[in-house]
């Protein structure tokens, strides 16, 4: 996630004045998801959001949104039209909102993605993920929110549903939390054990350096993929192409004579420079939720075979799908 790559965290524009039928659009109001304190988001992503008004030639301020749902909905109802999503929450996003992929964020060294990881306190007992599964009823766990894709959709895959494990039978007590949240309870052993990601765990590096030193990762996911650019598919072509230009070229020697200013406004949020992309890169996360579906079908015992048999082959069949779209997308 430029986060979020929200990756973690995530990067949310909502554009005021504009209507369903694409009308002028008179302001910018330039969103951003709450994976840390408002007050540490500000004045991070200020300078950012400046800069986009300059280029885009439109007055704008932040705003700052508690939670992915809120965002979504808000693109749904033409509220915004223009959100830094997590992978997980990009889904709905194109599916419901009108919403449509047009670029992704890196790391700062140039990686394409990031990584889901769980987090313990450095002096906790648990030292690797299989401690943890041996260990039913034994810990507390605060998971992410729903709508994100390294606080809950990679480990609700491959943590817990490849291992056939229900985290509410599990576990002592369940949280929510966003990632900065997460990160602090296992600091001050309020949890056992809580999901974060690479790319946040590394902002906090720099704004929480005390509380960063109390933890330690204990699992790593596969590589997700930078999280993506949505904009509403009816805004005005004007706008999208400003947009999608500024974000491109922002912290490259493309962005003018203060790139380097840029870049640096950028690493200030562990991000990199943005890469074109589009709907073809949410295919894989796809894939991720209807195998932890298909995982959850399968083990539970509420369900009669045949139901069973009906939804694994309605789930089977949207995989098989999804592979010719992957095949075609190569």
């Amino acid at each position: 996630m430029l986060k979020g790559m929200v990756t973690a965290a995530a990067l949310t524009l909502v554009l005021v004045g504009a209507s369903a039928k694409a009308e002028p659009v008179t302001e910018i109001n330039v969103g951003v998801l709450s994976t840390d304190t408002s007050a540490a988001l500000k004045k991070n992503w200020e300078p950012i959001i400046a800069d986009m008004s300059k280029a885009v030639g439109l007055p704008a301020k932040g705003f700052y949104a508690s939670d992915y749902a809120g965002v979504i909905e808000a693109m749904r109802f033409n509220k915004v039209q223009l959100a830094w999503y997590g992978n997980a929450s990009a889904v709905p996003a194109v599916d419901r909102a009108s919403g449509e992929v047009f670029a992704r964020g890196t790391g700062v060294d140039g990686t394409p993605g990031y990584y889901s990881i769980l987090l313990v306190n450095q002096d906790s007992p648990i030292h690797s993920l299989d401690d943890v599964l041996k260990a039913p009823g034994r810990y507390t766990f605060s998971n992410g929110d729903p709508n994100s894709t390294s606080g809950y959709l990679i480990p609700s895959y491959y943590v817990w549903a490849k291992n056939h494990v229900d985290i509410n039978k599990h576990f002592k007590r369940v949280a929510v939390g966003n990632h900065e949240s997460n990160m602090v309870a296992v600091a001050n052993k309020q949890v056992d054990l809580a999901t974060c990601n690479t790319e946040d765990l590394a902002k906090f590096q720099k704004a929480q350096p005390d509380k960063v030193a109390k933890v330690r990762e204990i699992w790593r996911s596969p590589l997700i993929p930078g999280d993506p650019l949505v904009y509403r598919k009816d805004l005005p072509d004007d706008v999208k192409n400003k947009i999608r230009s500024f974000f491109l070229t922002y912290g490259t020697p493309e962005g003018g004579a203060d790139w380097q200013k840029q870049k640096a406004n950028l690493a200030a949020l562990t991000y990199g420079p943005v890469q074109a992309s589009d709907n073809r890169q949410l295919l894989p996360i796809r894939q991720i939720m209807l195998f932890r579906d298909k995982i959850k079908v399968e083990d539970d015992a509420n369900l009669s075979a045949d139901d069973k048999k009906t939804r694994v082959a309605e789930i089977d069949a949207k995989l098989a799908d999804l592979d010719k779209q992957i095949a075609a997308a190569k």
